[in-house]
């Protein structure tokens, strides 16, 4: 049995920059997940919320936040959304509402959610005093709660970056998680 000739130094070479390259791409994937993991994720937050059936009754303002774990802007605002949490939950409720979750859906029905993240914001008595769709900076969010609670309205109740929803889709229609690709 005849063994192979040797490749030739040129060939080693691009053999061993393939090998390297492919251990760098692999570092630098397995550092870059392992830093998504530090940020602040969906589930813990949604697990740290305030039940709806209390926060529409124990006389404080809410803020309703209706999300889906695929939805990058609810993830990209999460680490924002848990530091407002943080700061105002002595105060304000936070309620976050899976639009996953078919439990939902009259309250998705009742605030017309069409696009996620969807903010809703209500007074103390529950009543409803705006909604925000998409992306909002921070201090935005905090301008609008600071306006709940003095009892006003929000004053920046407006449409950023948000995924499609249609809590009505039929099964096989447009896929929200494609965000409109």
């Amino acid at each position: 049995m005849a063994s192979d000739p040797p490749a030739p130094w040129g060939q080693q070479l691009r053999n061993l920059i393939i090998v390297l390259v492919a251990v760098v791409l692999t570092v630098a994937l397995a550092l870059g997940l392992e830093g998504q993991g530090r940020g602040v994720s969906l589930k813990a937050l949604a697990a740290n919320s305030i039940p709806l059936e209390v926060a529409l009754t124990n006389g404080k303002p809410t803020l309703i936040e209706f999300y889906a774990d695929w939805c990058t802007s609810c993830q990209a605002m999460a680490k924002d959304m848990a530091e407002l949490a943080s700061r105002y939950q002595d105060r304000v409720n936070f309620a976050l509402l899976n639009v996953d979750n078919t439990k939902w859906l009259p309250e998705m029905l009742h605030y017309q959610v069409d696009g996620v993240p969807h903010f809703v914001f209500l007074d103390s008595q529950a009543t409803a005093l705006g909604s925000a769709i998409g992306e909002q900076p921070p201090t935005i969010m905090a301008a609008n709660l600071d306006a709940l609670l003095h009892g006003e309205r929000p004053p920046y109740l407006q449409t950023g970056h948000s995924s499609d929803f249609d809590p009505l889709a039929p099964s096989g229609a447009a896929d929200p998680r494609s965000h409109g690709g």
